[in-house]
């Protein structure tokens, strides 16, 4: 933006919160946009020292400025300027409490504030813990945000309706949840991996990363397919690292290969019979909805996942120290995220063609994802395998790199900043369209499984800890939501049709899909703003969720 271009004083917070917003929605939705259509504040010294100088009226501005850097692509360096600094001022408009804002007054702005600056990153939040949280406050306050003079201006005729319907999708999907909880222990007790004797177990954190990590609408098939293989892994990786022997870690691995689980005994015998039956099941539901065979691909991935397995085995206990290529190349399928994603996509729709379940060489999203879950397992849980005499990326970078100079500290430095990059080159695969030949479903089930990954390794091992989930599963699947009172919903009457109506300040109009309620939300032009600074209400995030 030139300086002919450049809004008056008066105008800069609403230009900026406009542009932060609609550059966060463009990304989110896959379109290509400049960092510059919201950075362009950065090039004005005189805007940069009126925002530091009346930080408090710009609040709401690098709240929104803040969020939208979140979906920094590899390169964009201006966006890690924006993001720097938009934190310092959400600190120090933190620290002096807020007393007035130029675009929005928010209720409860400080916890809001205080989640995005030390609570859980974006990339780490689950969209279902999520929703609840704008649930509650939306619930608890009259109104979630109140603009003076935002760019768009959402009018709901049936507010109290909207509130309902998500309250009552909310504890829709929680009812679904316990029962496909309580369905799936009963298979793990069936299988006889419940009481299996070792290990971690984990029935519950799987299925609740499942259910938590996102919206979008996969059936509960697809959710008990990925919890189960989830708790295949855990126990199947427990029993390679620490209980079996290396000839039963054999014998099970080629059983694997051979998918063949004759004179296979105890603990071995029990996680080939449950992996079998869970192939199985997989197999004859995509013959009977696709029409085609995969039990070949699913048990040459599998195989891949098992034989790393015993690679890694096999390096612990005789010693030896791979470099960090080997060590990498070994440990991103050990992960075995890949296991979780490709079969699982088979049955989303668009679903993932046959040929790129179990191609030559994986998609680059795919092999991002893998190195990204390992190296945020590393930096994590490092210790804890030091202890344990065991050896992972940060001991593998210190042989690699001898020398009194050299500590932990410059492992986990180099880590993090390895982990930075590819986290968004991820990002930039999951959401840009042309990058990978993988349907946009697929591609949106990988950055799901990233950010579960991310929340259980973001600053700690919350994964192997037992009680540091507990609150988060209970408002998950358990625990009602906190909300007021609500009227009992009242159904439309008659099959009266609902339009739903979008006008841009260009004068156009756009007709949305129909749904149960209407509403109107209208672009605000700058002469309009100009002409209208009393205060209006919008919600944030309207957001429909998909069981």
């Amino acid at each position: 933006m030139s300086q002919e271009q450049k809004p008056r004083h008066s105008l800069i917070p609403i230009q900026i919160h406009k542009d932060s917003l609609a550059f966060r929605l463009l990304r989110m939705h896959g379109y290509r946009v400049s960092p510059w259509r919201f950075c362009w504040f950065l090039n004005h010294k005189d805007i940069l020292i009126h925002m530091e100088e009346d930080c408090e009226h710009f609040s709401s501005v690098m709240y929104n400025v803040y969020r939208a850097t979140d979906l920094t692509f590899p390169g964009e360096y201006e966006l890690l300027v924006a993001r720097s600094f938009a934190r310092k001022l959400l600190q120090k408009i933190s620290s002096l409490g807020i007393r007035d804002d130029a675009v929005a007054l928010v209720p409860n702005f400080h916890t809001l504030i205080e989640q995005e600056l030390v609570g859980l990153p974006w990339m780490a939040r689950l969209d279902h813990l999520d929703n609840r949280m704008w649930i509650e406050q939306k619930s608890n306050n009259s109104t979630l945000w109140s603009g003076k003079a935002s760019f768009y201006r959402l009018s709901c005729f049936h507010d109290e309706g909207l509130m309902q319907l998500a309250v009552k999708n909310y504890e829709f999907r929680q009812a679904i949840f316990k029962s496909e909880l309580e369905e799936l222990k009963r298979w793990c007790k069936g299988c006889g991996l419940t009481d299996i004797g070792f290990g971690r177990e984990k029935t519950t954190y799987c299925y609740f990363a499942v259910t938590a990590s996102c919206s979008l609408p996969h059936d509960s098939a697809v959710r008990t397919m990925i919890a189960k293989s989830a708790i295949l892994i855990t126990i199947a990786d427990d029993f390679f690292d620490a209980k079996g022997s290396v000839e039963e870690l054999e014998i099970l691995t080629d059983a694997v290969g051979r998918w063949n689980g004759k004179g296979l005994s105890s603990h071995s015998k029990t996680i080939f019979e449950a992996l079998d039956d869970l192939v199985s099941y997989m197999t004859e539901k995509h013959l009977h909805q696709q029409g085609s065979d995969i039990s070949n691909d699913l048990r040459d991935i599998w195989h891949e996942t098992f034989a790393s397995w015993l690679v890694e085995a096999k390096r612990s206990r005789t010693g030896y120290i791979p470099s960090m290529d080997e060590y990498l190349d070994t440990g991103m399928t050990s992960i075995a995220k890949h296991t979780l994603v490709l079969p699982a996509s088979c049955f989303l729709n668009p679903n993932l063609p046959k040929g790129k379940l179990k191609p030559p060489q994986y998609e680059t999203i795919t092999k991002l994802l893998m190195v990204v879950a390992r190296l945020l397992n590393d930096t994590q849980s490092y210790q804890k395998e030091q202890e344990e005499g065991k050896f992972n990326y940060v001991s593998v970078y210190m042989k690699e790199n001898p020398g009194p100079g050299t500590d932990i500290e410059d492992a986990i430095s180099y880590m993090t900043s390895m982990l930075d990059e590819n986290r968004k080159e991820l990002l930039e695969h999951a959401l840009m369209d042309g990058l990978d030949d993988l349907p946009k479903t697929c591609k949106h089930l990988h950055l799901s499984c990233f950010k579960v990954f991310q929340m259980f390794f973001n600053s700690g091992n919350r994964f192997d800890s037992n009680t540091e989930l507990v609150h988060d599963i209970n408002n998950a699947i358990y625990i009602p939501l906190e909300v007021q009172t609500l009227k009992p919903l009242k159904l439309l009457p008659g099959p009266k049709k609902a339009n739903l109506t979008m006008n841009a300040h260009l004068g156009q109009t756009y007709k949305l899909p129909r749904v149960k309620s209407s509403f109107i939300m209208q672009w605000i032009s700058p002469k309009t703003l100009r002409d209208d600074l009393g205060k209006i209400s919008i919600s944030l995030k309207p957001k429909t969720c998909f069981i």
